[in-house]
């Protein structure tokens, strides 16, 4: 008898992976009928990963959120995951261990099924825990494997994962393929092992578009023995995100697999409410790149969701890189070249750094060091001359193992540097914290929630949550909704009266301050020079010292607060940025000029 393969559809992942926001609560219970109705579907990606921050940044409770969203595919006999990053759980930074067990309990309590569990590094060690608690807590644990290619991530390396998560409980193994740049033969190598040793183990695949090769490689794995497929719907597939459901079936079907049926009136519903959030709001956040595919992101290996992010930071270098050039008596370099000089940037850093698998937050450390090291190189500074501290903190092993080894240069920089390498275990640099979470809810008269959800929140999210619990965060959502909305439809000129800065350009500033070193935002968002001023004319003086590794200002991203760190200590010699605006990943919004 043929063998099913069966779909998941990420919902959730598909916006996640186009834009900044999810659609709001209504909508996702509005959509949920006709995505039930489509008939296709045993399981749903309904939350996890930056889902609840974006609620919170809405104004909006990611708890009851979860609880509305689950229920109806619960209902209909449907399967719901959500993806949790190991050690980071839900953030972009190390979660205690007690919070990291709450939160299992919290998400089975509200309706998820399945625990999806990734680290970036691939060390066991973070997963460990993951899997662990997801069983404790009644959920499915999945233990995902994130998938790249180069001469260490081998079949045989995966295979060697895939045992140690196995041992330690996992019920099933996905491959997350996030930068769609595994090789459809190797993937189907990797998947006929797991069947082969563990039988009873279920394979789900999860593949980006954005090269191209994810197809070939559903195929290849699905006549490996794979058991199901991530895939999304229009207007949000293709191009950085996921293949169509559709295309994915009729391949299936066409090579003897069982797959079931696909009512397309629901589909076509599906479609229409997906387009109409786009229309209602979302779509302001969407970056139009993000509907195309491209095979440059073969060589690199980043993934395709962050294009648009990387493409505003190199705007916001170009200036700085072509002032160097003409100071050096070169001609200047066009985007396009410069994307390239990253790219090969990339190739070069990645091994040397010891082959992090390029997905959060690693990913984002690598192009960073590259593009510091693109910009130091042109102006005659060695590589290397600037790396930030979370970058450093992967280096020394205090996030888990690294999959290669540094280059000598690297170890000789961090011992030159009076650092220390870590190799214990990750997570013990992260002490427990809920009994200090329980008291602040007990001190601001806050419940702690229907299954010491709010708690969790609180716990997780700690200044989401506060924001959302005040009030700002909806009327930050909501000013910041109505500005892209009026500057969609007219050029609006505000006027900001309280800091009087010259009208300079990155670039013009670059060259009246040769030895300066730019200060970027480190995530798209609002910049807060100072957190708690309301004043959205305000900005750092001339003059104001600053101190490497020392926040000079934040960024409130979509999924938390981000600090900007100079990466030296030094004087500010030029703002371009002020208080309230927004601004994009990589953007200069000051100059330092080193003591």
């Amino acid at each position: 008898m043929a063998k099913e393969i069966k779909f998941s559809l990420v919902y959730r992942d598909m916006w996640q992976s186009s834009g900044k926001y999810v659609p709001r609560v209504d909508q996702l219970v509005q959509v949920a009928p006709a995505i039930i109705g489509m008939g296709c579907f045993d399981r749903v990606e309904t939350n996890g990963g930056a889902f609840e921050q974006v609620n919170l940044l809405f104004g909006e409770n990611p708890n009851k959120a979860v609880r509305a969203w689950t229920a109806p595919f619960h209902k209909a006999g449907i399967q719901t995951h959500m993806l949790e990053r190991g050690l980071n759980a839900l953030r972009m930074n190390p979660v205690p261990a007690d919070v990291r067990e709450l939160m299992f309990r919290v998400k089975k309590k509200q309706g998820t099924d399945i625990a999806r569990s990734f680290c970036g590094l691939n060390d066991p060690r973070n997963l460990r825990r993951s899997i662990e608690f997801a069983r404790k807590g009644g959920m499915i644990s999945q233990a995902a494997l994130s998938i790249t290619f180069s001469p260490v991530h081998t079949v045989e390396y995966y295979m060697g994962i895939v045992d140690q998560v196995v041992e330690y409980g996992a019920q099933e193994i996905c491959l997350k393929d996030m930068a769609g740049i595994g090789r459809p033969s190797a993937l189907g190598q990797l998947v006929s092992l797991i069947k082969k040793k563990y039988p009873h183990i279920l394979v789900q695949y999860h593949g980006h578009s954005g090269p191209g090769f994810s197809p070939a490689s559903m195929l290849e794995v699905a006549r490996a023995g794979a058991d199901i497929l991530d895939v999304a719907v229009e207007p949000l597939s293709w191009g950085k995100v996921h293949p169509d459901v559709i295309t994915i079936r009729e391949m299936m079907k066409a090579d003897g697999f069982l797959v079931k049926d696909l009512d397309m009136d629901a589909y076509m519903e599906v479609r229409r409410l997906t387009q109409s959030f786009i229309d209602d709001f979302l779509g302001y956040w969407i970056n139009p790149s993000n509907a195309r595919m491209s095979s440059l992101l073969v060589g690199c290996g980043l993934p395709g969701g962050m294009m648009g992010s990387m493409m505003a930071d190199l705007k916001g270098f170009q200036g700085a890189i072509n002032a160097a050039e003409r100071a050096h008596g070169r001609p200047e370099i066009s985007l396009d070249t410069l994307m390239v000089k990253l790219f090969q940037e990339v190739e070069y850093v990645w091994p040397r750094l010891g082959y992090p698998p390029l997905v959060t937050p690693f990913s984002q450390y690598v192009k960073n060091t590259a593009l510091m090291n693109l910009l130091n190189v042109l102006n005659g500074k060695p590589r290397w001359t600037t790396i930030d501290k979370d970058t450093w903190g992967m280096i020394l092993g205090k996030m888990g193992r690294l999959p290669g080894p540094l280059a000598p240069e690297i170890v000789a920089l961090a011992k030159e540097k009076g650092l220390e390498f870590y190799d214990g275990d990750p997570q013990d640099m992260y002490p427990d914290e809920l009994p200090h979470f329980r008291q602040m809810m007990q001190e601001e008269g806050w419940d702690c929630g229907e299954d010491d959800e709010e708690l969790f929140e609180l716990a997780m999210h700690e200044r989401q949550y506060r924001d959302y619990r005040s009030g700002i965060a909806k009327q930050r959502f909501e000013a910041e909704l109505e500005d892209l909305k009026k500057k969609a439809g007219a050029p609006i000129v505000v006027k900001r009266a309280v800091v009087e800065m010259p009208a300079f350009s990155a670039e013009e500033y670059a060259a009246r301050y040769p030895q300066a070193v730019p200060l970027q935002a480190p995530a798209k968002g609002q910049l807060l020079w100072e957190v708690d001023v309301q004043d959205d004319g305000a900005a750092p003086t001339a003059g104001k010292a600053v101190a490497a590794g020392k926040a000079a200002g934040y960024i409130q991203a979509y999924y938390g607060m981000e600090e900007i760190l100079p990466a030296m200590d030094g004087r500010i010699v030029a703002v371009l940025a002020r208080q309230g605006e927004k601004v994009v990943k990589g953007q200069i919004v000051a100059f330092i000029q080193p003591d």
